[in-house]
């Protein structure tokens, strides 16, 4: 069995992937950071459950134990858990958008890490957004072009650039970071944008069973590479 942990993944795409996965074979640890929402999504999705607050280290270092405690070891990690970040353009929401962003990515992968050298076939997918990528948000042809969100773009731009990283430091694990696509999630609702959260989830899927051979160090979406 494949043992694969997705955080944020009470809902949304996270969600969606889990359902996916769990129906390919795979043993689905649903992280979440509220407990009673999580438990909730892990129960219908027949999922198992772990508290996990990606800006939390003692709480992402206690759902790594415990899949440690009953796994033995992890096959694949998606850094899912995400955050808009529109409410304001200042220091304090900068720093809440990079820590749960891109610093999560750091405290979940760290932790993750001695159990994905125990898999046979590692494999990290990094949800980032084209949105981080300096070709799409300059090129007026793209649909990033007229979106004005800052923070979360420039925290996406680090997400892709933290995969590139742990892709060039642990040859022996795939990272790729992903653009799912847009997708209408409670995140996007106020731009009434976005196809199903299953569509996208299917991307995520494919990335998240790459074989042995399957790339690293990309940012991709669903029609290939990426520019950034």
């Amino acid at each position: 069995m494949t043992v694969t942990l997705i955080t944020g993944a009470n809902k949304g795409i996270g969600f969606e992937t889990a359902r996916q996965l769990l129906e390919l074979g795979h043993v689905v640890y649903v992280g979440a950071r509220d407990t009673e929402r999580g438990e909730k999504a892990a129960a219908e999705l027949g999922a198992r459950f772990v508290q996990l607050d990606v800006t939390d280290d003692a709480s992402v270092a206690a759902a790594l134990a415990t899949i440690d405690a009953e796994e033995g070891r992890l096959d694949v990690l998606v850094n899912n858990a995400g955050i808009l970040a529109t409410e304001a353009l200042d220091g304090p929401m900068a720093l809440r958008a990079f820590d749960t962003n891109a610093v999560g990515i750091v405290r979940v992968t760290e932790a993750a890490l001695p159990l994905l050298r125990k898999s046979e076939n590692p494999n990290v997918v990094n949800i980032s957004s084209s949105l981080g990528s300096f070709w799409a948000v300059t090129n007026p042809e793209r649909p990033e072009f007229g979106l004005p969100l800052a923070l979360y773009a420039a925290s996406k731009s680090a997400a892709t650039m933290l995969t590139v990283q742990y892709a060039k430091a642990h040859p022996g694990i795939k990272f790729n970071a992903l653009e799912p696509g847009a997708t209408a999630t409670d995140m996007t609702a106020a731009f009434g944008i976005g196809r199903p959260a299953e569509e996208s989830a299917r991307v995520v899927v494919r990335f998240a069973t790459f074989g042995p051979d399957g790339p690293t160090g990309t940012l991709q979406d669903e029609s290939g590479e990426l520019p950034w």
